[in-house]
């Protein structure tokens, strides 16, 4: 533990908070600027007099729940937590927090993109939620069950799967997913279950075990540049990614492509939804 360093962030980071920050009166004229100490402590939910101690660098290491104590009262952001328990000497917990519940942030900026497809996945490449239009275009991925609710599970069990990307994508995409999957089997929000993922794959494709075999990890998408719809045919798209602070869901923005007839087959989408449109299948 570096207790100089330590004491320097923990009373810098206090002296960043007002009271009414965390729910606190103002209260009369303060004569430092921030919290108090006890205040900070009442918050942290440990004695005034062992956090005073933290700020003279006089206390033994704290342990990882108070180190996570002092992080919420701080309202510190994951980077400063990172570094708070670094100063500590304790390894940082997980940046992920499992869950379907779709971010708010990225929930909001959903409901609000009404001409454009967009959706929400998580690191597992889960489809938590779509709008109308991505519905619409890609179909309804939030339905599948199981394994199959994985995108990296169908894209090598599903030939279905495969029909909204030009053929001549197919490899490097499929590059992009185990890249992918690689990064979620140490680091993602759910290592387990992306470690049975990659198991079960590494059974049922020979493909994917090619590809595993390369070794890279990424956690950037794809960047292909067309999506193939079974009956309007190939669609240029510009597509844009708004990820948590966290990095484990995205919200993809699928921008239709500058030029050509990228927008009007969009709006026609819009228009009628998935209804056949009584056309013959577009080749792609």
């Amino acid at each position: 533990m570096d207790k100089r360093l330590l004491a320097e962030f923990l009373r810098s980071r206090r002296e960043l908070l007002r009271p009414r920050d965390v729910g606190l009166s103002e209260g009369p004229r303060r004569r430092a600027p921030g919290l108090r100490r006890e205040e900070l402590a009442q918050l942290a939910g440990i004695s005034t007099d062992y956090y005073t101690r933290l700020e003279q660098q006089r206390s033994p290491t704290p342990s990882t729940q108070v180190a996570a104590s002092l992080a919420r009262a701080l309202r510190l952001t994951l980077d400063e937590r990172d570094h708070l328990f670094a100063l500590i000497g304790h390894n940082a917990p997980s940046r992920f927090d499992r869950t379907d519940h779709v971010s708010p942030a990225l929930m909001s900026v959903l409901d609000g993109l009404v001409d454009i497809p967009c959706l929400v996945q998580n690191d597992l490449h889960d489809t938590l939620a779509m709008n109308p239009l991505a519905e619409a275009l890609i179909g309804d991925e939030t339905a599948h069950t199981g394994l199959a609710r994985s995108g990296f599970y169908r894209w090598f069990t599903d030939p279905e799967e495969r029909r909204l990307y030009p053929p001549e994508a197919h490899e490097i995409h499929g590059r992009f997913l185990v890249a992918r999957l690689r990064m979620a089997t140490t680091t993602g929000s759910d290592t387990a279950r992306a470690q049975h993922l990659a198991a079960e794959l590494s059974h049922l494709s020979v493909e994917f075990v090619r590809l595993w075999n390369f070794h890279e990890v990424a956690l950037r998408y794809d960047d292909c540049k067309v999506l193939v719809h079974p009956q309007l045919g190939r669609i240029e798209i510009d597509a844009q990614m708004l990820f948590t602070e966290n990095r484990s869901q995205t919200l993809l923005v699928l921008n239709p492509g500058v030029g050509g007839d990228n927008r009007s087959k969009l709006d026609l989408l819009k228009v009628i939804g998935r209804q056949d449109l009584g056309l013959p299948t577009s080749p792609r």
